[in-house]
């Protein structure tokens, strides 16, 4: 009964967060958001937080840094109601459920890079960046074929080297602009 409850609740919250975001395009918002100081050397780089489209559309996206017990359910809510989304895989839930991460490329959901070992990305050197950005995509091209190109950093955490490192690595720094926790 607690499952059932787990995924009805999450359920609940995809279906707000969809609603909530499709209420905030009808409003205007810029198509993109510069932040810099006076000196160009010390521009502040952004990951993407949305993106400008005549089309209204959101993005469904999940960090694949938990267990796998809602999986199975959760892909079946997505197929029900029509709906892609962005897996983030963090790669020890890559070497924890390699069949999950199948299910989900196979349901036609895309996958992201969101680092090996789910560190505060804003803390390492750009080679360990790159490191922990190469060991996820790695794992994920030798067992499903795909090679990812979208990157969303742990816990939202950033700063220019990794913004830099992930764009020199090949990917799109990826940030989210609304959240739903459904483990609250």
């Amino acid at each position: 009964m607690k499952k059932k409850f787990k995924v009805k609740k999450r359920l609940f919250v995809l279906i707000s967060a969809c609603i909530f975001a499709l209420c905030l395009l009808s409003f205007t918002r810029p198509a993109a958001v510069s932040v810099f100081s006076s000196f160009a050397q010390s521009e502040r780089k952004l990951p993407i937080y949305c993106v400008d489209t005549p089309e209204k559309k959101i993005s469904v996206s999940f960090d694949a840094a938990w267990g796998a017990d809602d999986t199975d359910e959760l892909l079946r809510i997505l197929s029900e109601n029509d709906v892609k989304a962005t897996f983030f895989m963090c790669g020890y839930w890559v070497d924890k459920y390699p069949e999950e991460v199948k299910k989900i490329a196979e349901a036609g959901h895309d996958l992201g890079n969101h680092s090996a070992t789910h560190p505060h990305m804003n803390t390492l050197s750009s080679e360990q960046i790159k490191t922990e950005l190469e060991q996820t995509h790695e794992k994920v091209l030798n067992l499903t074929g795909i090679s990812m190109n979208l990157f969303r950093p742990p816990f939202g955490e950033y700063n220019n080297t990794v913004i830099q490192t992930a764009n020199d690595c090949g990917y799109y720094p990826i940030q989210w602009d609304v959240e739903a926790n459904a483990s609250k």
